[in-house]
């Protein structure tokens, strides 16, 4: 099964809490606060399987999370680094943002890439001793890790594309200059996924070719396997328009080079303005110069296309094919690699660093208790040590400056109300 798009949801680990602790040692004079802080929570990392082709590792397996960090412990000891989780992908995958479409990583470079990074560790009791509080009964806990929705789109890195009608020769041309062995038979959408082959000229050079299935009429709209695999040529440096010359399957090549090339124009004029030689495929089975040959190679000459003249039953034409491709490719500019239009410390800041008190919702619950949510609100309240006085007393003044006590009694919030925020439950007091 090919499987080229999926969504996906990431979560790195979150940070270890801070510990709150005292040395207490006999004989030993001076004590005071030795909390450790705790570990950083895993990253979630992308990383190229060079061996994949398709994206069937994530049929089943739609939901990744990265191991927590450790608490702290007493004694200053350092809660453990969560592992970082490492997702494989094939080459040429593009990462995007679900919500926006906007892209994150062209996964072409060969380099892991962190795309949701872990929580850090909170502080434990031993950073907040100064002169005047000697005896620090509280520490930060830890950061919650970075939580995306992805879009993974593979888009094949190939240099050369081959397109065309179903049966015009395209996989056979694959299979004769490569060590590809794509399915072959003599009926129409033999070939159901794009496959891919290396093709080498001599002295250490090549290329990559790709055969591109599914183009009939209306591709371009979708018609067919159009839009699920013409993604995939649009990396491509140069097209290879296979087209039956012979016209045994009962078309005029004319019109299969005038269907492929409108298929191209309606779902990206970009990629129809792509360089493009036409191999005129099954010559074996015309007598020399036929009419609609000639036909074939005046509309190619007219619209700036060379034609070659193949056989690939026969082999016929095809080191001419190559020699031809391989020039081209010396002229053409290096396969395409998509900028990234949102680096992930600008979804993760769209997400929570940007997160002000105004993204507080607060609802009734069916008890009649008011529950308090928002990311600034997250934020805050993983930041207090409610056993602590001190802290306590930074988190009350935090809800004032914010707002949140003004948007709890303008929702109707009064005396002795109780209140629910991230695990918290208190009483209002006015």
């Amino acid at each position: 099964m090919f499987i080229d798009k999926i969504q996906i949801s990431a979560k790195a680990g979150a940070g270890g809490n801070g510990s709150v602790s005292f040395r207490r040692e006999k004989y030993v004079a001076k004590g005071g606060p030795d909390g450790g802080d705790g570990g950083r929570g895993g990253n979630i990392v992308f990383r190229i399987d060079e061996g994949a082709n398709t994206l069937l590792y994530f049929r089943y397996k739609r939901k990744f999370a990265a191991e927590n960090g450790g608490d702290g412990m007493g004694g200053k000891m350092h809660g453990k680094n969560g592992a970082d989780l490492y997702i494989p992908v094939p080459r040429g995958t593009i990462v995007r943002d679900a919500a926006s479409g906007k892209i994150i990583k062209d996964m072409s470079d060969g380099e892991d890439f962190v795309i949701c990074r872990g929580g850090r560790g909170g502080w434990g009791n031993k950073h907040f001793a100064t002169p005047t509080r000697q005896i620090p009964r509280f520490a930060k806990n830890g950061i919650p890790g970075e939580e995306k929705e992805l879009l993974l789109e593979l888009k094949m890195i190939a240099d050369v594309g081959l397109v065309g009608l179903p049966s015009a020769g395209k996989s056979s041309l694959l299979a004769s200059v490569s060590a590809a062995r794509p399915k072959i038979a003599d009926y129409h959408f033999t070939t159901l996924e794009p496959n891919l082959g290396v093709v080498n000229t001599g002295e250490e050079r090549g290329f990559v070719m790709a055969d591109i299935p599914g183009l009939i009429e209306g591709a371009g709209e979708g018609a067919g396997l159009g839009h699920d695999f013409l993604r995939h040529i649009e990396r491509c440096r140069l097209l290879v328009q296979v087209v039956d010359a012979s016209g045994i399957e009962g078309r005029d090549p004319c019109d299969d080079l005038n269907t492929i090339s409108g298929e191209l124009e309606s779902f990206s004029p970009e990629l129809a303005a792509r360089p493009r030689i036409v191999a005129a495929n099954k010559c074996d089975l015309i007598d020399g110069d036929s009419e609609q040959l000639l036909r074939l190679e005046a509309l190619a000459d007219a619209a700036g296309y060379p034609v070659v003249r193949i056989s690939t039953a026969t082999r016929s034409g095809l080191d001419t094919l190559l020699h031809m491709i391989e020039r081209e490719l010396s002229k053409l500019p290096p396969v395409t690699v998509y900028e990234a239009e949102l680096t992930p410390e600008d979804a993760e800041r769209e997400r929570y660093e940007n997160a002000v008190p105004e993204d507080t919702v607060i609802k009734r619950a069916d008890d009649g208790a008011y529950e308090c949510s928002g990311k600034w609100l997250e934020k805050l309240c993983g930041r207090i040590y409610f056993d602590d006085r001190e802290s306590l007393m930074y988190f009350q003044k935090s809800l004032n400056d914010s707002g949140i006590i003004e948007k709890l009694r303008e929702a109707g919030c009064t005396e002795g109300c109780t209140v629910r925020m991230f695990g918290i439950e208190f009483d209002f007091v006015d």
